[in-house]
């Protein structure tokens, strides 16, 4: 990734984050879109969205991909991927744990969009080409339902649906400690860590981001949440509990005990997009999926509830 400062120039006053940034970059509005929504634009000191104004004088500092590291779409079956639901609009996955959504330079391991191809689904191919039909993402040590889109109409409906924030999210997280009050709402906004780039923070001026949560059931050093999100942004869940000081358990980025861990078998976040529900892009009708535990998280649940 390659960052640059640019002033804006006056011809580009008052015009759309994406469509000034595509001609200033000679990128594509989509590219300059899902920059913008990755939290790679920001305008003044402050995260852009793509359809914010652009003020001549102002600056822009923008994080690019390397040109060199273009990526592709390998076609290779995911072990332990399934297909919970397969229409001529969505695919609806339940996601395993160590798989990205898309390739991206860097990351050598299985992807979503890989296993779709190995099983010979068509997406839509709207998006740069290695995440065409991705609407929505989970980290790669996230597990959980999520939809792709398989026809353009279907990825044009929920790209809207998820930014105005009509699809219903459900995650259940084991928490270290026990959150008082045990239901409430996060609000605080998000932005890269100031020290550490592959980290998220609570950061003064970041991006708005609100999670909602209720403890469903309390162990001795942990509760399990169910957690909806109102808003979207990369780690959200797991940058909100850690500033709580109520990290996810296992998740030793954010400050999680690495003991407690061990002792669970963890070796990432208990963290699980159980819930997906929106309406179905082709008729409207209101659809809802579930993903059950993975193993790996049913397990450590097991030896919490064994010791109450």
């Amino acid at each position: 990734m390659s960052a640059r400062m640019l002033p804006v120039p006056d011809g580009l006053d008052g015009m759309r984050v994406d469509a000034g940034l595509a001609k200033l970059l000679g990128l594509s509005r989509t590219v300059v879109a899902e920059l913008a929504e990755s939290g790679e634009i920001h305008l003044d000191g402050k995260p852009a969205g793509k359809s914010d104004r652009l003020t001549a004088g102002g600056l822009l500092e923008v994080t690019l991909p390397d040109p060199a590291s273009a990526v592709e779409v390998v076609a290779e079956p995911v072990e332990g991927m399934k297909i919970l639901h397969d229409d001529d609009d969505i695919v609806v996955i339940s996601k395993p744990v160590g798989v990205a959504v898309h390739p991206s330079p860097g990351w050598t391991g299985p992807t979503v969009v890989g296993g779709l191809a190995a099983a010979g689904l068509r997406i839509a191919t709207s998006g740069a080409a290695e995440r065409q039909g991705v609407v929505h993402r989970l980290d790669a040590g996230t597990t959980g339902v999520m939809v792709v889109a398989k026809s353009e109409h279907a990825y044009t409906v929920l790209k809207r649906a998820f930014k105005e924030r009509t699809v219903d999210k459900g995650y259940h997280a084991i928490v270290q400690g026990h959150p008082d009050p045990t239901r409430g709402t996060i609000d605080a906004p998000i932005d890269r860590h100031p020290r550490h780039d592959y980290k998220f923070a609570v950061v003064q001026g970041g991006r708005p981001s609100v999670t909602h949560y209720e403890v469903v059931e309390a162990f001795r050093a942990a509760s399990l949440a169910q957690i909806k999100l109102e808003t979207g942004r990369t780690h959200q869940i797991r940058v909100h509990f850690s500033a709580l000081k109520h990290p996810c358990v296992g998740d030793l980025t954010y400050g999680a005990d690495p003991v407690l861990a061990r002792k669970l078998g963890l070796s990432r976040q208990w963290l699980h997009a159980k819930t997906l529900a929106f309406a179905h892009p082709a008729d409207g009708r209101w659809v809802e999926f579930e993903s059950e535990y993975p193993d790996d998280l049913a397990n450590a649940l097991r030896i919490l509830q064994d010791e109450n």
